[in-house]
């Protein structure tokens, strides 16, 4: 997934939607996590949870991640009920992106953290050649088995051996509206993604700029891409293409870039046109899309769920002001892109797994749930622990795709090349989007940084 030092978080996470509403049914999932609360005061089991921790008086844990503000403040919480539970002290450590540099340069030094949340399987793999990570005991391969679907549970495999514990995931096939700015366009939510050119010239024509797009960070615009190309190319070809078994060169890329420039070609569609554009952060993109009433400087925002937190700075309301639909099928099926943030045990110790041991359990998740801007993929967090109809809806959907979604492609790759700012796919796809009539150009400069970093491992 991507991000700035600020969002990486958000990443961590990538996406589902209504889309799949209605696959699972989630009652049997909550009303589960119900029983075993009813029945799980056993061994060191404390009320009302679901897994047995052991007593850990005088441990003390570091743990690193590259969150920060209201997500660091939350898992915080999450740390302090482990704290509660078990007597072992833990400190939170605030890392930087690329993480796996960070973390290089602290085990250098000596002092590395004892767990890690790396937010791309690229991250882990470096992590477990590097010799840096260790794998996953009993108890917590025992609550992944509960809890998680196959497909989060392979995402944490490197060799046959259990390294992460995906504790948060993102949503990240979504674009949130200005409900207002629809109504008066008379836009409608679009199914396809010529509804999707549709919806965005009525509300060009009823005098509002179409798109925010958060071009000065990077991740945003590969989430764009993953997108277009997961719903065009197919699952099988997304797959080739993140581990580099087809070349950026192949006709599949054309396509999917020449797709995109029907929006980040058109500078009239973008606040601040292309330009703008890059200057656009992040939370600018959302915050901007969301302010000035009915003429604010866009009307739509694409990203994953973790936008909630930052309409949240704003005065408009999820459900009411701001609404969200799954990002438009561009081929046969609307694509279902995830992402997410696992945790890695680097300091093998009693006490550092029985906190992945608590990671991988729905007590913790639950708690961060209830939060808000935050979502979970283990199955049996109740659904009912989501603060809005919006979360609950998007976590249903999660759930429900079961193991038919695809991990966001960058966070996939080596970091070079798909988790640095400034280098690879994220410069790459700035220039694109500065010049979106040079398809050719962009997938040669693609082509030769992913051979580069592919080639390397880093």
């Amino acid at each position: 997934m991507h991000s700035s030092s600020t969002i990486r978080t958000h990443r961590a996470v990538s996406a589902l939607a209504a889309l799949l509403a209605g696959a699972l049914a989630l009652t049997a999932c909550s009303g589960g996590d119900d029983d075993k609360k009813e029945n799980g005061e056993k061994g060191g089991a404390t009320q009302g949870s679901t897994v047995s921790l052991p007593k850990l008086d005088g441990a003390h844990l570091e743990v690193a991640a590259v969150w920060t503000g209201a997500e660091q403040a939350n898992f915080k919480k999450v740390l302090a009920e482990f704290e509660k539970r078990t007597g072992a002290k833990v400190t939170f450590v605030p890392a930087q992106d690329p993480i796996i540099n960070f973390l290089g340069s602290k085990i250098a030094g000596g002092q590395p953290p004892d767990v890690a949340m790396l937010p791309q399987p690229g991250a882990i793999k470096q992590a477990v050649q590097k010799g840096w990570a260790k794998p996953l005991g009993a108890d917590a391969r025992k609550e992944l088995a509960e809890n998680y679907s196959q497909g989060w549970q392979d995402i944490g495999t490197v060799g046959g051996k259990q390294y992460g514990v995906y504790y948060k995931a993102a949503n990240k096939s979504l674009i949130w509206y200005n409900a207002k700015v629809f109504e008066n366009a008379g836009a409608q939510e679009p199914k396809t993604w010529k509804d999707l050119l549709t919806a965005t010239q009525a509300v060009y024509d009823s005098g509002v700029t179409p798109f925010s797009v958060a071009g000065a960070d990077g991740w945003p615009l590969t989430d764009w891409f993953e997108n277009v190309y997961l719903s065009q190319a197919g699952p099988e070809k997304y797959d080739q293409l993140a581990q580099h078994k087809i070349k950026w060169t192949d006709p599949s890329v054309k396509r999917a870039l020449t797709t995109l420039a029907q929006l980040w070609g058109k500078k009239d569609y973008l606040a601040g046109g292309q330009d703008g554009a890059l200057q656009t952060e992040f939370p600018q993109s959302v915050t901007q899309t969301f302010t000035g009433g009915d003429q604010p400087k866009s009307a739509m925002v694409y990203e994953g769920d973790f936008v909630q937190v930052n309409i949240g700075e704003t005065k408009a309301k999820v459900g009411t002001d701001a609404k969200v639909f799954p990002f438009p099928a561009v081929g046969s099926t609307a694509p279902v892109v995830s992402g997410g943030d696992a945790a890695v045990i680097l300091k093998d110790s009693k006490a550092a797994q029985a906190l992945a041991t608590f990671l991988a359990s729905p007590d913790a998740a639950t708690i961060q749930a209830k939060l808000g801007g935050y979502l979970s993929p283990n199955k049996n967090v109740p659904v009912s622990a989501y603060p809005n109809a919006v979360q609950r809806k998007i976590a249903k959907a999660l759930v429900a795709s079961g193991d038919d979604f695809r991990f966001d492609m960058s966070d996939q790759a080596p970091q070079a090349f798909g988790g640095t700012p400034g280098k690879g796919e994220w410069k790459d796809l700035q220039d694109f989007l500065k010049n979106p009539g040079d398809v050719a150009g962009a997938q040669a400069k693609l082509e030769k940084d992913a051979a580069a970093a592919y080639g390397s491992g880093s």
